[in-house]
């Protein structure tokens, strides 16, 4: 059994989700993270903790585990066009700007932002 081994890990998954999100808005993405880990694992057909760890990854340029993490939500939700506009992004960052366009292009089209 893995036992918590900070304060932040003790509580109940809402507590936590609690915890998760003030390091979140506090812009501690390391912290917020290592709680989201756990989390996510817990509850893997929940999107929210899974989305707000990639964004925890991205923020805290943990980019390689950014993109892993929204690739499995793009796996379980296809159509989640936040996520397609996230791994653009993160892909982007990496300096893969020919792999994030597609993501990209297709996030605005999921959005119903299309070229005039």
């Amino acid at each position: 059994m893995n036992a918590p081994t900070t304060y932040f890990e003790h509580g109940t998954a809402a507590e936590r989700w609690d915890r998760a999100r003030l390091f979140f808005d506090a812009k501690e993405y390391a912290t917020a993270a290592t709680i989201l880990v756990a989390l996510a694992d817990e509850a893997p057909e929940q999107l929210a903790p899974r989305l707000l760890l990639a964004r925890a990854y991205y923020h805290s340029a943990q980019l390689s585990r950014a993109e892993h993490e929204l690739r499995a939500i793009l796996e379980r939700w296809p159509v989640e066009d936040y996520a397609q506009l996230m791994l653009g992004r993160t892909l982007e960052r990496q300096g893969r700007a020919t792999e994030a366009r597609p993501h990209l292009r297709m996030a605005a089209a999921m959005a119903g932002d299309f070229p005039e």
